[in-house]
């Protein structure tokens, strides 16, 4: 699977993603859209951090107000001036740039994302919320340029070390605050990667970067095993004393791997279900939604016997699966695990013919598959094998060796 990697040592901003992208092979045309909308351009340049040469990305305005610079702001990573919009208004723009759907898809995402970490810390609706500690056409250009190359890589999977938020304190503009900033804890607490302090005590994770990477990036403990195709360096917007500000991205084939999948699990206790009314709800659940139903006995308050019902299904799908549940069994209330992830197999079912004494015979196979198109599971599909079992007088097993062996042949 072709993955790309970052670094998180040193913190995330969003000018330092662009520089690392760009600098690991994305093309620098693909942002053309984002400076025909906006008043800006981006000025990509190589520049030395504490050794290390690493692509810098300026976002500069050329309506004459000021540049893609977050200092004064407190933050040690570019982020930006500009006006500041309500995440509605945002929103409009970023819809009205005629991108390609995907990476409207991701630019939204993380602005939602944004936009609910703003309007938590101040108390707002998300609607009207504005984007009080980042210029909005700045981290237009950083969030939709980023998704832009992103899209241009054409990788498979993003993953990222723990990242570093810095330590110390920022002025904001409502005060003095300690790094993290608030809206960076917001963010990270609907992020799969962990949020470390230091090693510094300037401020390393700006609100985007925590942004892009809580949508994009998967939480690695360590950099995962690649056959590296390329890598580099983007660059932060000011030196460190004792260390290069740069995050590294690095892009590769981790191998065949199965397929991560976001999920939610459901279940509720149930001691007074009619046995027939648990049977269907397999059916029942899974045409709400359900990816997956389980039904295990238990033993309930004052030892009474019961079932504990066990569903897996989107997130999205959660609240339909949750409401048939409850009509179906009576429950009182389901429990939700929140959003966590599975990992599976590429599937696909293939036609297998089976002969028996000169007459051929159809059986579905499940085939199961990692990343690499490598099979590792044949499957004769359970009703299918009965049906032929029946009109021959083989036994299913039989029939369903046989239809596996017919595919792998």
């Amino acid at each position: 699977m072709r993955t790309l990697a970052f670094d998180g040592r040193t913190g995330a901003a969003g000018d330092m993603l662009l520089g690392a992208l760009l600098a690991t092979g994305a093309d620098r045309s693909v942002l053309d859209p984002v400076e025909s909308t906006l008043s800006v351009e981006y000025a990509v340049s190589t520049v030395d951090r504490g050794g290390i040469s690493a692509t810098s990305v300026d976002v500069l305005r050329t309506d004459g107000d000021d540049h893609h610079d977050d200092t004064d702001h407190g933050h040690s990573h570019a982020e930006g001036h500009g006006p500041h919009r309500s995440y509605r208004e945002v929103v409009d723009i970023v819809r009205g740039m005629g991108l390609p759907s995907a990476v409207e898809g991701d630019a939204l995402a993380v602005f939602e994302i944004l936009g609910a970490a703003e309007a938590a810390v101040h108390g707002t609706d998300l609607a009207e919320t504005h984007f009080h500690e980042v210029g909005a056409d700045d981290a237009i250009a950083d969030v939709v340029g980023t998704s832009l190359l992103l899209a241009d890589l054409d990788v498979q999977r993003v993953v990222t070390t723990p990242v570093s938020a810095g330590g110390g304190t920022v002025e904001m503009s409502h005060g003095t605050y300690p790094v993290p900033t608030p809206a960076v804890v917001e963010i990270a607490e609907r992020a799969d990667w962990s949020l470390q302090g230091g090693p510094v005590d300037a401020e390393l994770l700006t609100p985007t970067g925590a942004a892009l990477l809580a949508h994009l990036a998967d939480g690695v403990a360590t950099l995962p095993t690649l056959r590296v195709e390329s890598s580099g360096y983007g660059a932060g917007g000011r030196a460190l004393d004792d260390r290069p500000n740069v995050l590294r991205a690095t892009v590769g084939d981790d191998g065949g791997r199965l397929r991560r999948d976001e999920i939610t699990v459901l279940e509720t206790n149930v001691d007074d279900v009619a046995p027939e009314v648990l049977g269907d709800l397999q059916r029942s659940l899974t045409a709400a939604g359900a990816r997956d139903v389980s039904i295990l006995p238990t033993t309930m308050k004052k030892s009474r016997p019961g079932h504990l019902v066990k569903v897996v299904c989107k997130p999205e799908d959660a609240q339909r699966v949750a409401r048939r549940l409850a009509e179906e069994t009576g429950t009182l209330g389901v429990r939700e695990h929140g959003a966590g992830h599975r990992w599976v197999a590429d599937r696909e079912i293939v036609t297998a013919t089976v002969e028996v004494d000169g007459e051929e015979y159809t059986v579905d196979v499940k085939v199961a598959s990692d990343s690499d198109g490598a099979v590792y599971d044949v499957s004769a599909e359970f009703d299918d094998a009965v049906a032929v079992a029946e009109a021959t007088g083989l036994s299913v097993r039989a029939v369903s060796e046989r239809a596996e062996r017919a595919f792998q042949e």
